[in-house]
């Protein structure tokens, strides 16, 4: 299998929060591929540094440190709850803007628009500022829109738990139809079921390192002695 993503010897820190204080270290030396149509699952404490490894991944926030790298000609959507929206901006400008980023000619992204209105079932929402929002609406719409954008890889941060039981269901079975052989997924969230359903391999980050990586049940189980910890 060709590799569509990899992280190379990846580090983040933030800080100092204040002037006495050291930088707080979220991670350092993570490294990682992810192969043609290959799901994996990130596991993890609140606050361990999932959703920024997503945005690292998607070369939307940069590390301190490492490298990541795209093969040629693949592209990355991240569906998180409104990254990327413009609040002042309808759902249908946001829905056309997200598809131009991804790649799509003008002509192909206004006839995306008709699809993703359909898959969002947002009504006359569609056609007003993303402000007016509620978490699921902002869901739908994202999600809507990068699976329509057919990126070659799909981060997914928590956005498979939102929204009302209905549209997660549908939500699942389209993502599911949408997993050819040549796509690959990364998966941040707390559902297990969800994870061992969808993906082959799982990590589990912990102490800013991988302190787990293999087959999804073995991890969780891994993860759930740890949380015991807590």
């Amino acid at each position: 299998m060709t590799g569509l993503l990899s992280l190379n010897n990846i580090a983040m820190e933030y800080g100092p929060l204040s002037g006495n204080d050291a930088p707080y270290r979220v991670f350092a030396g993570l490294n990682f591929t992810l192969s043609e149509g290959e799901r994996v699952a990130i596991v993890g404490r609140n606050g361990c540094g999932k959703s920024t490894l997503l945005r690292i991944m998607a070369k939307i926030v940069a590390p301190r440190s490492g490298e990541v790298l795209w093969a040629p000609g693949v592209t990355v959507s991240l569906l998180s709850l409104g990254l990327g929206f413009r609040n002042e901006l309808t759902g249908r400008e946001n829905a056309y803007l997200s598809c131009l980023l991804q790649g799509l000619s003008r002509q192909d992204a206004r006839t995306s628009l008709l699809a993703i209105e359909d898959f969002c079932e947002l009504g006359a929402f569609f056609d007003k500022p993303v402000l007016t929002y509620s978490a699921g609406m902002r869901a739908r719409l994202g999600f809507a829109a990068a699976l329509e954008n057919r990126s070659k890889v799909i981060l997914i941060d928590e956005v498979l738990s939102v929204g009302d039981k209905l549209f997660r269901d549908k939500a699942r079975e389209t993502l599911y139809g949408e997993l050819t052989g040549d796509r690959g997924v990364v998966l941040v969230t707390h559902a297990d079921g969800e994870i061992k359903r969808l993906c082959q391999r799982a990590l589990l980050l912990e102490g800013g390192r991988f302190a787990a990586e293999g087959e999804p049940a073995s991890v969780l189980a891994d993860y759930a002695v740890l949380d015991t910890k807590k």
